[in-house]
């Protein structure tokens, strides 16, 4: 469990991390580097999920030596299999970080959301659901790690 008084806002508690993959996690289907071991220390504090279509078939593969939970899509709306996983979770127990338009609502949902925009983009949909932003995916994570920064950037 990870807790931040937010001032202004309310305090956070979040049990779980909900990430997308590609895009976000990944680039053309292959981790960025720094991202296993971030995920993997802070599954020490939060279950970790990663919910993803997989578009290049590499997920499973990449990610067999992060302790995390895959969920692989089937077809049909993404975006809302993505916010109802959210919401099957408890969306105030929530961080979600994504980056495509399928993740929006996700974002939404979730009690934190943060965007990365990263060599894929990012959807403007998405940025505009999100709590944060951010231009690389390690440093979304240390955000995690570091509660205090989130504090400093959401404080009203």
């Amino acid at each position: 469990m990870i807790t931040i008084d937010i001032p202004g806002t309310g305090i956070l508690q979040l049990s779980s991390l909900v990430l997308d993959y590609n895009g976000t996690l990944a680039v053309d289907g292959s981790l960025i580097n720094g991202v296993e071991k971030r995920l993997n220390r802070l599954a020490e504090k939060l279950t970790v999920y990663i919910v993803t279509a997989d578009t290049f078939g590499k997920a499973a593969v990449n990610l067999k030596n992060t302790n995390c939970n895959l969920t692989i899509l089937g077809k049909g709306n993404q975006q809302q299999q993505k916010a109802d996983f959210i919401k099957k979770l408890g969306t105030q127990q929530v961080a979600a970080i994504g980056n495509g338009l399928n993740d929006a609502m996700m974002l939404e949902a979730a009690a934190l959301g943060i965007a990365v925009v990263q060599q894929e983009g990012a959807a403007v949909k998405t940025l505009q659901k999100a709590d944060v932003v951010f231009n690389n995916i390690n440093d979304a994570l240390d955000l995690l790690q570091n509660p205090l920064r989130l504090k400093a950037t959401l404080r009203m």
